[in-house]
């Protein structure tokens, strides 16, 4: 399980790195899980939520943030 919370930290820590850009368009994104086949599971809050662009920042942005610094990771989707 050591394992486990060092991804998950590596995972808040790039969701930190893109939060501020959700932020400053008013949103933000909240980590719900990361799955036992290395699946995270994030919901995007505020304006970011039901925006038409929100696949887009999900694709883009959060998910290529996390899988360049947690390579382990195989897919991130909304939750």
């Amino acid at each position: 399980m050591a394992e486990q919370k060092t991804i998950q930290e590596r995972v808040v820590k790039a969701l930190n790195r893109v939060r501020p850009y959700l932020q400053n368009d008013g949103g933000d994104i909240d980590l719900i899980e990361i799955t036992e086949d290395l699946t995270v599971k994030v919901k995007l809050t505020g304006a970011c939520h039901g925006c038409p662009f929100s696949m887009q920042t999900l694709k883009a942005g959060v998910e290529q943030a996390i899988m360049q610094e947690v390579p382990e990771i195989k897919k991130v989707i909304s939750a």
